[in-house]
């Protein structure tokens, strides 16, 4: 339940449908598990677990939202052995060259024939919708991950007009007068961790880890010109993540204190349990958010 990266769209209409609505329309993609030919199936399931069949959780104006994925393992290198022994007999029987055309059919042959003998995995993006502060918040290290979470989203509602957060200070340039000029803001403290990169598409990559931020190590880099592309930070002695330039929040680790709040619901009620750990992180992610938005000046116009 508690978020371990954070991508933030900001609905640029207000969002009108109920969670009951809301649910009725996501159950026409719920999820199936994948057919024996099938290499992927994603679709929604209830967040709370298996306890619980709704396919959105409501708290304080905020929805909670979990896409299942299923995909087959299929090591590449099994294919590309089966395909090389295929079209070797090929044209060894028939004495005569397998072109790129020919080869991707046998490939796509192979792997119909070899995915209902391929194990699979699952895996669960977890996203909320904060309905009164007009955000959209996915749990996905990936843009690929929270877009494709998004795209079904859109196909189940036909409308969700979301947009990245844009800001009106460059993050990098901030991050980097952070370390420049000590001036960290007074609720963060730096982590031990930065990445550095030279302006420029060719620019070098320098990447600090478990080193004092305010060293000389890395003010050698600094004073060369690099810039702070991530930078790891905690906010609050509440919430540790890294930052990144393109206000993604990654590898979030929630306080002790902050989740041993909830500590008096007994295990058995995993419902109970769920729904409060819920109410807990989502308004620790959603202030946190618009904290780090005003440390860069705010929202643009």
């Amino acid at each position: 339940m508690w978020f371990k990266n954070i991508r933030a769209y900001r609905l640029s209409s207000p969002f009108d449908l109920s969670p009951e609505q809301l649910a009725e329309q996501l159950e026409t993609h719920s999820f199936t598990p994948c057919a024996k030919s099938q290499a992927l199936s994603f679709g929604w399931v209830a967040p709370l677990g298996d306890e619980s069949e709704a396919l959105v959780h409501a708290a304080n104006g905020r929805f909670l939202l979990c896409l299942k994925r299923e995909e087959k393992l299929l090591p590449s290198t099994v294919v590309r052995e089966q395909l090389e022994e295929k079209v070797a007999v090929v044209e060894s029987e028939q004495g005569r060259k397998v072109y790129r055309k020919e080869r991707l059919t046998m490939k796509d042959e192979i792997v119909q024939d070899c995915l209902p003998r391929a194990f699979s995995r699952s895996s669960r993006i977890y996203a909320y919708l904060d309905t009164r502060a007009k955000w959209f918040f996915v749990d996905a290290a990936s843009a690929g991950r929270a877009e494709e979470l998004l795209n079904l989203l859109r196909e189940c509602i036909g409308s969700f007009p979301v947009l990245l957060p844009q800001v009106k200070d460059a993050p990098s340039a901030c991050m980097t007068s952070w370390l420049v000029h000590q001036n960290l803001p007074d609720d963060f403290a730096l982590g031990e961790e930065c990445e550095l990169r030279e302006l420029g598409e060719e620019g070098g990559v320098v990447r600090c880890k478990g080193v004092d931020l305010l060293s000389e190590e890395v003010e050698v880099h600094l004073n060369a010109g690099k810039q702070v592309a991530r930078l790891s930070l905690s906010w609050e002695e509440r919430v540790s993540l890294v930052l990144a330039e393109d206000l993604c929040l990654r590898r979030l680790k929630f306080s002790e204190e902050l989740m041993k709040e909830n500590d008096e619901i007994p295990e058995a009620d995993n419902a109970a349990r769920l729904d409060a750990d819920f109410a807990l992180m989502s308004e620790a992610v959603t202030g946190l958010q618009e904290r780090i938005l005003a440390l860069f000046g705010g929202e643009a116009e």
